[in-house]
Formats: structure tokens, C-alpha cells, sequence
């Protein structure tokens, strides 16, 4: 790694459990993100936790955003599942773990995530989450337009499209990020 452990972070985004229960086979995805998140932790390296929230009466979403909008109509359910104290508890934070809420599908929108990784010195995103066509993929494109460097734990993210997940891995994100496994990235950080 060309970067200096201080300069890099691992964001965990949209791992709620509301979200989390709309995939059958997280199993795996939570395993693996467990994973990351330990060799995180014993590099010193930052977990960052992305949650995607909205005020009672959701007064941030418009009517005119087509995914938020169904949110707010239906009243969600998942509301109490989309704050930053509901993230799956197999994965859940540290107290010295800094959490993020969103209003929107990336993790810099409506957050203040930009300002959390200046402050920190923060200049490699490590990415993962839940979907891979959703935060990830907002994330992964603002963050490359901020200059950040990037690196993508695909066994760390899911999406319900398997074939948009195969296509985002394989052919999308290359060409912003280097694309590893959890174990690869994790042994890494041991040598």
C-alpha cells in the first residue's frame, strides 16, 4: 500500500438492519465486512460508519426524488431502522468508531463525511456496503471526482441485480478503484 495507514478509512455504509433484512443471503457479506473492519482496527485504520436517516416527517425528501419519495409515502417501517444506533449488530460500531448520517444515496450527500475525512487527513477510501448499484456506486463516482483513492471490497457488497453487481465489479469500478476481496485487502495490512 503507497499510502500511509493514517491517510486511509473504511467506510461501512448502508449496513442497517432494516436494509440489511432485504437480502436472503448476508451471511457471507457480514462475515465478510467483519473482516475488514477487524484488520481495520488492529491497523488503526478508521471505521467509518454511513447511515442513511431522516428527521420525523422526513421533511429532507422531496417529492420529486423517485427512490426517497416511496419512503416517505409508505411512512417506512424502516424508519426506526435508518439511524445511526440501528446498524446490523453483527457489525455494529465501537465507541472510538465515528458514524455518518446521509439524506441521500451517496455518503457525502447531505452528510458530513467530507469534513470528518479532512479533518482526519483522510486521502484512501476503503468502500463497502449495501447496494453495490446504490451507496456504493454514488459513493465510489463523487469520491473519485474529489480525488480520493479508492479501493472496493467486492465481497463486501451486495446488491438484489446480480448481473449489475458482476458488471459494477468487474468492468465500472476498475477504472476508479482497485477492486480486492476482504481477506486479500485485510493481509495486506499485516505486512
Amino acid at each position: 500500500m503507497s499510502d500511509t495507514r493514517s491517510q486511509i478509512a473504511l467506510l461501512v455504509m448502508d449496513v442497517q438492519a432494516g436494509i440489511v433484512a432485504r437480502f436472503a443471503q448476508t451471511g457471507d457479506l457480514l462475515k465478510a465486512i467483519n473482516t475488514a473492519i477487524t484488520a481495520s482496527r488492529a491497523a488503526s485504520i478508521p471505521v467509518i460508519y454511513v447511515v442513511v436517516g431522516f428527521r420525523p416527517g422526513y421533511p429532507e425528501i422531496s417529492p420529486n426524488n423517485k427512490s426517497f419519495s416511496a419512503i416517505k409515502q409508505q411512512q417506512s417501517p424502516l424508519q426506526g431502522a435508518m439511524t445511526a444506533t440501528e446498524i446490523h449488530p453483527a457489525i455494529a460500531p465501537q465507541p472510538t468508531d465515528i458514524v455518518v448520517t446521509k439524506r441521500r444515496v451517496s455518503a457525502f450527500s447531505g452528510s458530513d463525511l467530507e469534513m470528518v475525512l479532512r479533518a482526519q487527513g483522510i486521502s484512501h477510501l476503503v468502500l463497502c456496503g449495501i447496494a453495490t448499484s446504490g451507496v456504493v456506486l454514488s459513493t465510489l463516482r463523487e469520491a473519485a471526482d474529489k480525488d480520493y483513492r479508492l479501493t472496493v471490497l467486492s465481497d463486501c457488497c451486495a446488491d438484489s441485480d446480480e448481473e449489475v453487481q458482476r458488471v459494477l465489479l468487474s468492468k465500472v469500478f476498475p477504472r476508479q478503484a482497485e477492486v480486492v476481496q476482504a481477506p486479500v485487502w485485510s493481509a495486506r495490512l499485516q505486512q
